[in-house]
C-alpha cells in the first residue's frame, strides 16, 4: 500500500513557509529604489505569455497540466459531439512522445478569416481566444478551457500538426512552439465516403513541463466519463509503446454511468431513476441510484466538465430530492417523526447531475464550481418534478429510498445523542477540547498547525519536538475505525474520531460542517513510513473524502514525508527512499546507516529538523482531482466487496512500496 494506495491525487511541494521566505528575502531586496521607466515594461506578444506564464492557463506544469493538454484538445472533438456533428473520437499515444487527437466531426475552417486574412485554422491555432466557441451559432454549448484551448496546446508543444478533412480537400500546417512553418497546404483530395474531421498532434516542451510521460489510467478515467456524458459517442485510446486499447461507448448514456459507479456496492433499487428536460436552453440530465451503504456520491458536470466543488446545479438537486422525498413521505403517511433533512434523503445516494448550459460562468480557472444563479432553480423545478414523478410511477422504489432514509433519521438522533456523551466527556477539558489534544498557544487560524500523529510515543516525541506557538498535537491511539464499513453511530460513538472532529473545530457532514470555524490552516497528517503507518493514513483519508471533503478541497490537508534512513559520514543525511539511499552511498561511497522504524525512535530535535520545521520539512499536499475516480478506489479499496479489494490490490500491486 504506497503513494497510489488511496488515489487521491497528492501533490508533493515544499513547505509553503519557504515560499514566503523566499518572498520575504525578495520583497527585502525590492525596497531599494531603482529607475523604472517605460523601457521597462515588457509586451508578451503571441503565445508568449503562455509559456511565461503556463500554469495561468493549465493549471499546472506538473502531470496534471500535462494532462489537461490533451483534454484541449479531446474538448474541441467533445464540441463536435455535443453539436450532433461528430460520433467518434480517436486518441493516440504514439511511441515518440506525442498525441494524436483525431474525431469526425465538420472539420476546423481552412477559408480565410474575413478579418485577419489567414486561413481560419491558422487563427484558431496561433491566437488566444480565437474559436467557434465564442459564436453561438458554431457551438450552442461547449466545454475547454474558456476557447483558448488549441492555441494554448500549441504554444507549450515543441510540435504540432494540424490535418484537416474539410470541403473536399485535406489541408495541413505544422508549427513549432506555436509558430507557422509553412503557410497551409492542400495535400491531397477527399474520395467518396470519406468522412471529414480534425486531426491534430503534438509534442509536449520538455523545457516546460516537470514530466512528458502520459498516464493511460488518468485519461482512460476522463475518456470513459466524457463516453457516459455523451450517448453514442466513442472515444478509443491506444498507447502504441504497449498496444494497450480501451473503448468508450455507452449508449445507455448516465443510467450506465450511474450503474457504473455503484457496481461494487449493493444497490438498493436496479431501475435507476432517470429524467432529461431543456428549460430555458438548458438541458438538465439526471441519473439516481440508492446503495445498501451510508456514504453519499453526487457527482455534477456542466458541459462535460467535472465540477468537483459543485456548484447552483448541485444544490439545486440536493433541494429538489429533499423536498419530493418529503413530499412523497407526507402524502403517502410514511413518516411520523419530522421532516426528513438533507443528510438524511442522501446517505447511500448515487447521483450524476449533468447540465448543459450556454454561458457557463464558473469560479476560478480551473472549472471546479458553477456560479450560475439561474441554473440553481432550473436544475430545482426540473428535478423535483422528475423525481416527483418517478416516485409516484415507481411507488416500491419510493417506499424502500423513504425507508432508507428514515433509517438513516434514527441513526443521526442516536448519533447526536452519541457526539453529546462525547462532548459531556469532554467538559472537564480545556475549552471542551479532547484531553489528549497538545494545543499550540496562538488563537489565530491562519498560520497554525494540527498534526495527527500515529501512536502515543510519536506523539510524546511531536510534543517535545513542536513551536509550541503554531504546532498542535493529536495522538491517535492505533488504527481509527474503518468509515467506509461502519453507520454512522459507530462512527460518531469512535473516541478518536469525535477526538479528532472536536479539535478541528468545523463539524461534520454537509448540513453542519463550517470551514469558518476551521482551528487550524494546515491539517497534517503525520505517520510510520511503513506499511502500518500507510494503511493508517489511508483510513484517516478516507474519512477526511467521506465527511470533510471541503478541508481537502480548500488546500488544507497535509501529509508530512518522514525520512526512512540517517546516514552519517562527516555529515548527516537523511534520506527518504530505498532509491535514494542506493544514491547517496554510491556518491558518498558508504557510511553508517540507520533505519527509522518509526516516529518514535526519533528523538526530539531529529523528529524537528526532518519532519516538523516549517523551514526544512518536506510536504505532501492532499487534492481530489477527479471525485468519481477517488469514490470509486475508496469503495473497492475499503468498503465490504473483497473481490473487488483483491483485484484494485492486484492490478497495483507494482505500484506498491513495500516494507519488508
Amino acid at each position: 500500500m504506497g503513494k497510489k494506495s488511496s488515489k487521491v491525487y497528492i501533490l508533493m511541494s515544499l513547505s509553503l513557509d519557504i515560499l514566503m521566505q523566499i518572498r520575504s528575502k525578495n520583497m527585502a531586496e525590492a525596497g531599494k529604489k531603482s529607475d523604472y521607466r517605460g523601457k521597462n515594461i515588457k509586451v508578451l506578444e503571441g503565445l508568449e505569455g503562455v509559456r511565461h506564464r503556463p500554469a495561468m492557463y493549465i493549471g499546472s506544469t506538473s502531470k496534471a497540466g500535462l494532462h489537461h493538454l490533451v483534454y484541449e484538445v479531446v474538448d474541441n472533438a467533445v464540441d463536435e459531439a455535443m453539436a450532433g456533428e461528430a460520433n467518434l473520437i480517436e486518441v493516440s499515444l504514439n511511441k515518440n512522445g506525442s498525441v494524436t487527437v483525431k474525431d469526425n466531426g465538420r472539420g476546423i475552417p481552412v477559408d480565410n478569416h474575413p478579418v485577419y486574412k489567414i486561413p481560419t485554422v491558422e487563427l484558431v491555432v496561433t491566437r488566444l481566444h480565437a474559436g467557434g466557441k465564442f459564436d453561438k451559432g458554431s457551438y450552442a454549448v461547449s466545454g475547454g478551457l474558456h476557447g483558448v484551448g488549441i492555441s494554448v496546446v500549441a504554444a507549450l508543444s515543441k510540435h504540432m500538426s494540424v490535418i484537416v478533412r474539410k470541403d473536399g480537400g485535406i489541408y495541413q500546417q505544422e508549427y513549432e512552439i506555436g509558430k507557422p512553418l509553412y503557410k497551409l497546404k492542400n495535400i491531397g483530395k477527399l474520395k467518396g465516403g470519406d468522412e471529414t474531421g480534425t486531426e491534430v498532434t503534438f509534442l509536449p516542451d520538455e523545457t516546460i513541463f516537470s514530466t512528458t510521460d502520459f498516464d493511460f489510467s488518468i485519461l482512460q478515467t476522463r475518456f470513459r466519463e466524457i463516453a457516459f456524458l455523451n450517448k453514442g459517442v466513442k472515444i478509443t485510446l491506444k498507447d502504441e509503446k504497449t498496444d494497450k486499447k480501451e473503448s468508450f461507448h455507452y449508449e445507455g448514456g448516465l443510467i450506465e454511468f450511474v450503474k457504473w459507479v455503484n457496481k461494487s456496492k449493493e444497490a438498493l433499487h436496479q431501475k435507476p431513476v432517470y429524467f432529461s428536460k431543456t428549460e430555458q436552453g438548458v438541458v438538465v440530465d439526471v441519473a439516481v441510484q440508492y446503495n445498501a451503504g451510508y456514504q453519499e456520491n453526487v457527482m455534477g458536470f456542466v458541459n462535460t466538465i467535472n465540477t468537483v466543488e459543485g456548484g447552483t446545479h448541485i444544490v439545486g438537486f440536493k433541494t429538489a430530492l429533499t423536498r419530493a422525498l418529503n413530499e412523497y413521505a407526507k402524502k403517502n403517511n410514511l413518516n411520523k417523526n419530522g421532516s426528513l433533512t438533507g443528510d438524511d434523503v442522501r446517505e447511500g445516494l448515487t447521483a450524476i447531475v449533468s447540465v448543459k448550459v450556454p454561458e457557463p460562468q464558473f469560479e476560478g480557472q480551473t472549472k471546479t464550481k458553477l456560479g450560475n444563479s439561474e441554473v440553481k432553480g432550473i436544475v430545482e423545478t426540473v428535478c423535483f418534478l422528475g423525481l416527483g414523478q418517478f416516485f409516484e410511477e415507481n411507488p416500491t422504489i419510493a417506499k424502500r429510498v423513504i425507508s432508507k432514509a428514515l433509517e438513516a433519521q434514527k441513526a443521526r438522533d442516536a448519533a447526536r445523542k452519541a457526539k453529546e456523551l462525547v462532548r459531556r466527556k469532554n467538559a472537564f477539558s480545556i475549552g471542551n477540547l479532547p484531553g489528549k489534544l497538545k494545543d499550540c498557544a496562538s488563537k489565530k487560524s491562519d498560520n497554525t498547525e494540527l498534526y495527527l500523529v500515529e501512536g502515543d510515543s510519536a506523539g510524546g516525541s511531536a510534543v517535545q519536538a513542536r513551536d509550541k506557538e503554531i504546532q498542535a498535537i493529536l495522538p491517535l491511539k492505533g488504527k481509527i475505525l474503518n468509515v467506509e464499513k461502519a453507520n454512522n453511530i459507530k462512527i460518531f460513538g469512535n473516541d478518536e474520531i469525535s477526538a479528532l472532529i472536536t479539535a478541528i473545530g468545523t463539524g461534520v457532514g454537509e448540513e453542519q460542517f463550517n470551514i469558518d470555524k476551521l482551528r487550524y490552516s494546515k491539517i497534517i497528517i503525520m505517520t510510520d513510513a511503513d506499511v502500518d503507518g500507510a494503511h493508517i493514513r489511508t483510513l484517516l483519508l478516507t474519512f477526511f473524502f467521506r465527511f470533510m471533503p471541503k478541508l481537502i478541497e480548500n488546500g488544507n490537508m497535509y501529509i508530512a514525508v518522514s525520512p526512512l534512513y540517517r546516514v552519517r559520514k562527516k555529515k548527516v543525511h537523511y534520506v527518504y527512499s530505498d532509491e535514494e539511499l542506493k544514491d547517496l552511498m554510491k556518491k558518498i561511497s558508504g557510511g553508517d546507516v540507520q533505519r527509522f522504524k518509526g516516529l518514535g525512535e526519533m528523538n526530539p530535535e531529529q523528529l524537528w529538523e526532518t519532519t516538523m520545521n516549517p523551514k526544512t520539512r518536506l510536504l505532501k499536499k492532499v487534492t481530489i482531482e477527479d471525485a468519481v475516480h477517488a469514490d470509486e478506489t475508496f469503495t473497492r479499496l475499503m468498503g465490504d466487496d473483497v473481490e473487488a479489494r483483491r483485484q484494485f490490490i492486484s492490478e497495483r500491486a507494482k505500484e506498491a512500496e513495500i516494507d519488508i
